[in-house]
Formats: C-alpha cells, sequence, structure tokens
C-alpha cells in the first residue's frame, strides 16, 4: 500500500507522515521543492529514526504548477501504483490576504486532482476546515456543506471553495477532514508557527511577569472556540483514512465539547502562572432572556459584529496589534457553529483515538511555546547587542534551564557552546539551533572528573576563538535529613564534587584563555537555599554556598582584567531534576525559560547577584531574626518529612548525571498536606 502526500513539511503534514510511517506498510512519497531538498532529507532521517531502507521517497514538484510540477515520466511510471493521496498542502493563515488564499488553497487543490487523476489513485485525501462552515448558526453536521453559510475572509471561503472543487470535480474516490483549530502535540508540545491561541501568549506572559497570579482580571464573552492537538488529528486521519466503506464523507476532527473562549484563554493563563479573566454577567444565567432576541441582536453577535467592522480593526491594530495580535485573529476567535462529530466518534470507536481536555495538555502547550517560539529574547536590542557573536559555554545543557538558556542565546545571535555528560542530547538540541539558522558546539564531559574537565578546558581554549561567557548550571540536589546521613558521607562528597570542586575547575581551566582576552563574565546558578537556609537540603546548600564564596573572593582578584561573576540564587524551577518530587506539582515555581531569562538578564546586566524577594526576605531573617527564622525552618522540618525513598536508600550511585533530583517528598496524608501548601505559598520558590 502506497500514499503520497502534499505538504509533508508542514506541521500537520510532518505528524501524518510519521504515523504513516509507524503504522502502515509500503513507500510514501512526498511532495518537494527543489530547494527543500536538503531540509526534506532532514526531515525523513527523523521519521524513520535513520534507518537504511526507508519508505519515504521526495517527488519533486511545486504546489503552484499543472499537476504539482511532477515529472512526467514519474508520473507514468506510478499510474495505478498510489493507494492513498493526502492534500495538505495549503495555508494555515487567518492573516492572509486573498490572492495567496486563492494560489494556495484554491488552486493547490485542483492542482493536486489533477495529479491525483493522473496516477488514478485509489483515493483522495482533502484536509478541509471548519472554516468552511463559515458564519453558520446552529449545529453543523458532517454531512452539511453547502447551506448559504457566509464566508466572513478570504481563509474562510477559500477552505469552502476548494472543498467543493473536490467534491464537484475528484475523478477518484474522495474523503474530507474538517479540522478545528489546531495546536501543538498533547504530549511534547511540538508547534511550529504562532497561530491561533498562539498570539494571546506574549500578552499572557506579560500578565504574569507583571501581575500576581490571584488578581481577578475582566474578560469579554467571545463565545466558544474549539482547540485540538495535531497529534490526535494526525492519528484520527490515518485510521479514518484507511477504513472500508467511507468515501464520499467528511470527518470533523473537533474537540465534541465546545469550549469558551474565555475558558481556553483561562487554561492558558494557568499553564503560565497568569491571572485569569472572569466575566461579569454568566451567560448560563442570561441564556433565556437573550435566547428570546432575534440572533443579531443578542449580546454575543453584537460583539463579533462590532469587532468586524473596519472601524474595530483599525482600533484593534493600534491596540492589541502592538503586542502582536492580529485584529483578524480577534474577530475570528470564536465559532458561531457547534460542529457534530458524531459520525467520527463512532468511527474512532475501539481505536484509542480521542481528543484530550485542554486542561491536562496546556502547561505542555504553553512550556514549548515559552522555551523555543517566544521572540522576546531576539527582539531584545540590548540583548542582541551584549550576545551577538559571543561564545557562552553552558553546563548541563541537555535539558531544564541549561537547554533552554542555550536556545535563547543562540535566538538573540550568540554561540552556544554546550556541555554535559550526554553527547546525544547535546546533539539535538545543537540541530535544532541549527534549524532556525543558529550554531553550536557540543562538547560532552562528564563534569564529576576532574581529569575530564581539564581536557575539556584544553579543547575549548584551543578550538573557541574566544570565551566570553560561561554558566555553571550543571548540579546534583540531595534531600535528606542529618539523621539518615551519618552512614552517607559520600553524599556530601558527591554534591560538592560535582556543584562546587567541578564547577571551580571549569573556571580555572578557562581562566588563562579569560585573561588572555581581557574579558569574561561567568554565571552561576546557585540556590535560594543558600539565603533561607532550608531543612534537609544540607549537602546540597553547603556546596551552593562554597561556590558563592570562592566566586565573590576571587572576583576581586580578577576584575581588573575585565572579567566578572554573577551569582544567581535560583527559586524553586520546575525542571527534570525535581519532576519526581510529586508534592512540587503544587508548589510555585518558575519555568525553566523564566529561569533562562534570569540567566540572560545575568549575561547581559552583569549584576553581582539576582535574587529574588522570598530569598532576600531569608537572608535579612538569618541576620536581624536568627532564632526566629530557624523556629519557623524548623517548623518546616517537621511539616515535611524525611521521604520513603531516602530513608531507605544506602550506598553510593552507580553514575553521577549532571542533573540528580531530590529524593521525593512522600509519606504525605491529610493534614500535611494543607501545612505544607501553606509554607510553600508563604515563602514561594524555596526548596522544602
Amino acid at each position: 500500500m502506497s500514499s503520497f502526500v502534499t505538504g509533508a513539511t508542514g506541521f500537520i503534514g510532518r505528524h501524518l507522515v510519521s504515523e504513516l510511517v509507524d503504522h502502515r506498510e509500503g513507500p510514501i512519497y512526498v511532495l518537494v521543492r527543489a530547494s527543500s531538498l536538503g531540509r526534506m532529507e532532514t526531515m525523513i532521517q527523523q521519521w524513520t529514526g535513520g534507518a537504511g531502507s526507508t519508505p519515504v521517497i521526495p517527488v519533486v514538484g511545486d504546489l503552484g504548477e499543472p499537476g504539482l510540477g511532477v515529472d512526467p515520466d514519474w508520473v507514468a511510471d506510478n499510474v495505478g501504483k498510489i493507494d492513498h493521496f493526502f492534500h495538505l498542502a495549503a495555508i494555515y493563515d487567518m492573516t492572509a490576504d486573498d490572492a495567496t488564499n486563492d494560489a494556495m488553497n484554491v488552486d493547490g487543490t485542483r492542482n493536486a486532482l489533477a495529479l491525483a487523476g493522473a496516477l488514478e489513485a485509489g483515493r483522495f485525501h482533502q484536509v478541509s476546515s471548519v472554516a468552511a462552515a463559515g458564519d453558520y448558526h446552529g449545529r453543523f453536521s458532517e454531512s452539511m456543506f453547502d447551506e448559504g453559510q457566509p464566508l466572513p475572509s478570504p481563509y474562510h471561503r477559500t477552505k469552502y471553495e476548494s472543498e467543493k472543487i473536490v467534491r464537484e470535480e475528484s475523478t477518484v474516490p474522495w474523503r474530507v477532514y474538517r479540522p478545528a483549530i489546531v495546536v501543538g502535540h498533547s504530549e511534547t508540545g511540538a508547534m511550529d508557527k504562532i497561530d491561533g491561541p498562539y498570539y494571546f501568549f506574549p500578552v499572557i506572559k506579560r500578565l504574569r511577569d507583571n501581575l500576581p497570579s490571584w488578581l481577578p482580571l475582566v474578560g469579554i464573552d467571545l463565545g466558544d472556540t474549539n482547540l485540538v492537538p495535531v497529534d490526535y488529528v494526525a492519528k484520527a486521519m490515518d485510521h479514518l483514512a484507511h477504513l472500508p466503506d467511507r468515501d464520499g464523507e467528511a470527518f470533523h476532527l473537533v474537540n465534541p465539547e465546545p469550549q469558551s473562549t474565555i475558558e481556553m484563554i483561562n487554561a492558558f493563563c494557568a499553564a503560565a502562572g497568569a491571572p485569569r479573566f472572569a466575566t461579569p454577567i454568566d451567560r448560563n444565567l442570561t441564556a433565556g432572556a437573550t435566547g428570546l432576541l432575534p440572533r443579531a441582536l443578542r449580546p454575543s453577535s453584537l460583539i463579533n459584529a462590532v469587532v468586524r467592522t473596519a472601524p474595530a480593526h483599525l482600533v484593534l491594530d493600534q491596540t492589541l496589534g502592538r503586542l502582536g495580535i492580529p485584529a483578524e485573529v480577534v474577530s475570528h476567535a470564536s465559532f458561531t457553529a457547534v460542529f457534530d462529530s458524531r459520525e467520527t466518534e463512532r468511527a474512532l470507536a475501539g481505536s484509542g483515538i480521542s481528543v484530550p481536555d485542554l486542561e491536562s495538555y496546556a502547561r505542555t502547550l504553553w512550556g514549548f511555546w515559552e522555551e523555543n517560539l517566544d521572540d522576546t529574547t531576539a527582539k531584545d536590542k540590548r540583548t542582541r547587542t551584549a550576545l551577538k557573536g559571543k561564545h557562552v559555554v553552558i553546563t548541563g545543557a541537555s535539558s531544564g534551564i541549561g537547554k533552554v538558556t542555550a536556545l535563547k542565546v543562540a535566538q538573540a545571535g550568540g554561540i552556544p557552546v554546550l556541555v554535559a555528560r550526554g553527547k546525544d542530547k547535546l546533539e539535538e538540541t545543537k540541530a535544532t539551533i541549527e534549524l532556525r539558522g543558529g550554531q553550536a558546539h557540543v562538547f560532552a564531559c562528564d563534569l564529576s572528573d576532574l581529569r575530564a574537565i581539564d581536557d575539556l578546558c584544553e579543547r575549548m581554549s584551543t578550538e573557541l576563538p574566544t570565551v566570553d561567557f560561561v554558566v555553571n548550571n550543571a548540579g546534583r540536589s540531595i534531600r535528606r535529613s542529618l539523621k539518615l546521613s551519618h552512614d552517607r558521607f559520600h553524599d556530601f562528597e558527591r554534591t560538592m564534587q560535582l556543584n562546587y570542586f567541578g564547577a571551580i575547575r571549569l573556571i580555572m581551566g578557562l581562566m588563562p584563555k579569560l585573561h588572555e582576552q581581557r574579558s569574561g563574565h561567568i554565571v552561576n546558578i546557585s540556590s535560594i537555599g543558600v539565603q533561607t537556609n532550608p531543612p534537609r537540603f544540607s549537602a546540597y546548600v553547603a556546596s551552593k554556598a562554597a561556590l558563592d564564596a570562592w566566586s565573590n573572593v576571587v572576583a576581586s582578584e580578577v576584575v581588573g582584567h575585565g572579567i566578572s561573576f554573577t551569582n544567581i540564587h535560583m527559586p524553586l524551577v520546575r525542571t527534570p531534576m525535581i519532576a519526581p518530587t510529586k508534592m512540587y506539582d503544587k508548589f510555585p515555581t518558575l519555568s525553566p525559560a523564566q529561569a533562562a531569562d534570569l540567566v540572560i538578564k545575568a549575561m547581559v546586566e552583569k549584576p553581582h547577584e539576582i535574587n529574588t524577594f522570598a530569598g532576600n526576605a531569608g537572608a535579612v531573617a538569618h541576620t536581624f531574626a536568627p532564632k526566629a527564622a530557624f523556629r519557623v525552618l524548623n517548623l518546616a522540618y517537621q511539616v515535611f518529612p524525611d521521604s520513603a525513598a531516602a530513608k531507605a536508600r544506602s550506598g553510593p550511585a552507580d553514575s553521577a548525571p549532571e542533573v540528580v533530583a531530590p529524593e521525593a517528598v512522600g509519606d504525605v496524608t491529610g493534614g500535611r498536606e494543607s501545612e505544607q501548601m501553606l509554607m510553600a505559598r508563604l515563602f514561594p520558590g524555596v526548596h522544602w
């Protein structure tokens, strides 16, 4: 069974091809421009895992050419051999103009149909959109199409017209798929561009960074929307395409339950830690009264009508547009139709394929955007000036804070030098940076091995033209009380080995290079624990305090040669290091991207320290009221007990990775949990 796919390099197309590779046999032909062959080869490697006999075969062509511009000899050789022709190449952009929409969506569909007919394909699969329903009011079933619905934008019009072309002009059997607004992968968050709800993310980020999360904001009821993750769309298409006896049908790939636009925005606000919006009047309380009004006079209809007018677009462009939200996105943020997907649900029954709740993956989508698509760093002129062309050594760069810092450095035009023990993950990060047009270097090293660090420093000093910044991010954290540590002195040795000895060995090894340059800035990722001294972290906090003290002393010796230090007393960050501690899921934490922003700030502004309010409060308390501070910490010691894992473990570990989780907080029940949450809220960011 063979397939032909247009739009394979697009967002949905990439995931569909992945599904076909994983679940279907036979060759998969993918349309690609000649200029994109290099990128396609990279994607084929990703789809097939580098397998020798790949089922993915590029076919050179162009969406804008008759018959997609495919070589007639190739067509002649493959007549009758293509079982499934998937047409996904189109433009999915509410802000695109008429000419672009016509060329991509209408002419492209007609050219794809011509090729499918010439190939005598077994079946033509058209990826349409719920936008084909336009501004239809009421329930829009999968059997409905031309209902006289208004088509308010070029995108709506061309999605309708392209589906009509398939229905009326196709010479081969066809099936149509109408996805709702497609967002990132529900498990990885992967997304390739800013679209749909992602336009609102920069505003949500600003709200988070400038307002307390508990502050309620007033919102407007913009009606209902509908989001589906791309992995659901790809899996559903693959399954539906290969079912027997379903030709001539359309399938709604939507969330069966309409989602309030405000609830959707609030789900992402919650994921970001931003304040949420509340509508002054609940529509459920007014539905009976407003339902008696003509549809055109109902509040939601009036609001939607107003925001689509030219004066409203002008106002929106001058307000929300300055925040990166196009007026077209606001005016089409909700749907007037409710999309009936009962036939699709029946067809998917028993397959295990269903739409997950947005709340279950909103944080995943937000995290991916914040770490990969947020371009705030690239837009900041001061940051670009400070980092462009500069080599930034980052330890622990395979995940968490280190990885996101590397991505942000590259975004600003810097050249991250990635250091960690696992070379494969570093190469993945390097590949990501290079695909985005940046540069990176990889140096694998076990940072708990002092001899390996000496070799690393020699290699970097020789191979790199400059070492402009060093970010000491790699670290080990151990959570265990002293009473359980009497036979575990190796806990203290291991944390000192990586957090202190490894860090200063790296700095000392690079110091000749920095003196030669007469410049260099070192950023140490320290801990809020150095200021607050939380119980059970004696090994970890001591190692971080040692690095702080060493750096403070050395800073006075090297400042004359333009070499400086910043110690970041980092609060609790949601990274792989704390993932096993499930209690932390409920604690206020920074995201890796927020932490990376602090690292970028340290490199740009070069302050002596970066602290949080909670950290400074802890330091002040220890200075002016030490007895009271220790009483509070003793209360925390009672509230947060040693975990079962901390009590059971003994003997040295077999390995020493760059980032190690603190043993999980366990044995927590009943009232203890409420006390824990209270302390976590009162002292945000502290490692309890």
